[in-house]
């Protein structure tokens, strides 16, 4: 066979019929979860729900629901963490093209277009799209609702800390420092002045005196791995049973977990509500057990879940002895829930905590590049958070009717595997021959390893239902 060379042309071609361009052939993952979008009839929900958004004659080009919601979920398919990166991601794909159902003759939307849609669909529409996915799960036996758990973790915000003002006086940190080094004598101060004033000033980073001037809802605060940022806070409520997270909230990041458990909780159990009775594996008492760490242990927390009737099993940090003196009500409410946690059922919840809530933080926004958001105000980065957070649920979907839950997770097991081969092998012989004869008939063919790859992936028994 002859070589082919690549043929330079000084020209493009004016005309190309339709029939010669080139075309993609899918992606078997994205084909897969269309077909589950589609067999819920969501675009006709999303259409239906977001009509009123819309003009009926007049206005500029629009972007469909669908199509936006879709883009959305591709950021967290795709790990892809701003618009841009998503806009140019889609029109760079066919594949992906494809799945958004755009036509050769059409161009991808660009990020502007997905901004102002996000803009101009409400927090609330966004919220019931994440209820309806939720319901994909029900239908799919993915949602128990017995067992809830509780956690949170930081996101880094759209700001830097050196563009912060002081509330009163809207000065920036250098020129608050200037004007104190002047107060202290320094008429002409330099450099290292300003860090010798600034070194041992107590408060220097204080919410109550420096806001940031164009992201209000960021506050200062220290993040997990020891830096100061300005930040906010992700809370998930998250079903203990399969890791499905039945509800996302965008807090300030300087309240408290006892201050937000109540309001998530609430809205995890309107979430609930909206699944269908009908669904496989529902448990009659809904959110009967709430889980959580010693950040939520709290006297009015565990006597407010008292009153509801839901069983806590939270960790109890060392406090000492107490006195419960006037307080007959905390002190039962904190017994219950010790006595509880010193049982097996409480302690297998502690274990089955770092499993399934920790891993959706791992999945939306480490792998799925949200720890630092590009959008500012609470309702701008719930409105992504919401659709992200449901992209990890239909990828627990997604994984237990195809055995994947993201479109690049069988070629990471094909390397994982081919590395322990190599490692096996290397270990069960003295001589590198050894390894040659072992790995031998892989390198003549690799189609039976393909194959019964294959077939792993598609039994569930196998797999776990962790969207990874």
């Amino acid at each position: 066979m002859a070589m082919g060379r690549r043929e330079k042309s000084s020209q493009d071609t004016l005309w190309v019929e339709t029939g010669e361009l080139a075309r993609s052939p899918g992606h078997p993952f994205y084909e897969r979860l269309n077909g589950i979008l589609n067999e819920g009839g969501f675009d006709e929900f999303v259409e239906d729900l977001c009509a009123k958004f819309y003009a009926e004659r007049m206005g500029r080009p629009s972007l469909a629901p669908s199509v936006y919601f879709r883009l959305l979920l591709i950021g967290y398919f795709e790990g892809i963490d701003s618009e841009r990166g998503i806009a140019w991601r889609v029109s760079d794909s066919l594949s992906l093209r494809a799945f958004l159902g755009l036509e050769l003759s059409q161009s991808s939307p660009d990020h502007s277009t997905l901004s102002r849609t996000r803009r101009l669909i409400d927090l609330e529409s966004h919220r019931e799209v994440f209820a309806w996915m939720l319901g994909v799960l029900a239908k799919a036996g993915l949602v128990q609702g017995k067992t809830l758990g509780v956690d949170s973790t930081t996101l880094e915000a759209n700001a830097a800390m050196r563009s912060i003002v002081r509330r009163d006086t809207g000065e920036s940190y250098d020129e608050f420092l200037v004007r104190l080094a002047k107060a202290s004598g320094i008429e002409t101060p330099r450099r290292e002045d300003l860090a010798r004033i600034d070194k041992n000033r107590k408060g220097k980073g204080s919410n109550d005196d420096w806001r940031h001037p164009h992201d209000p809802d960021a506050t200062i605060t220290k993040m997990k791995d020891g830096r100061t940022h300005l930040a906010h806070k992700a809370e998930h409520v998250v079903d203990m049973t399969s890791g499905a997270v039945v509800a996302v909230r965008i807090e300030s990041a300087i309240r408290g977990d006892t201050q937000t458990v109540g309001d998530s909780v609430a809205e995890a159990l309107d979430n609930l509500e909206t699944v269908p009775e009908a669904a496989e594996g529902l448990s009659a008492s809904v959110g009967a057990e709430l889980v959580g760490d010693k950040g939520y242990h709290a006297n009015a927390v565990l006597e407010h879940f008292e009153e509801l009737g839901i069983r806590t099993y939270i960790s109890e940090p060392k406090r000492g002895r107490r006195k419960w003196k006037g307080k007959a009500s905390a002190k039962k409410a904190t017994y219950a829930n010790r006595r509880r946690m010193a049982r097996a059922k409480g302690k297998n919840f502690q274990r089955l905590r770092g499993e399934k809530i920790e891993r959706s933080f791992a999945h939306c926004y480490t792998t799925g590049a949200m720890r630092r958001t590009h959008l500012r105000h609470h309702g701008n980065i719930l409105k992504r958070c919401l659709i992200h957070v449901a992209g990890f649920n239909l990828g627990l979907a997604m994984r237990k009717l195809c055995g994947v839950g993201k479109p690049r997770t069988l070629q990471g097991r094909l390397a994982t595997l081919v590395q322990a081969l190599f490692q096996l092998a290397r270990r069960s012989g003295p001589s590198r021959r050894a390894s040659h004869r072992i790995l031998g008939p892989w390198k003549l063919s690799w189609a039976p390893f393909l194959a019964s790859h294959r077939r792993l992936c598609q039994r569930p028994e196998l797999t776990s239902t962790t969207g990874c």
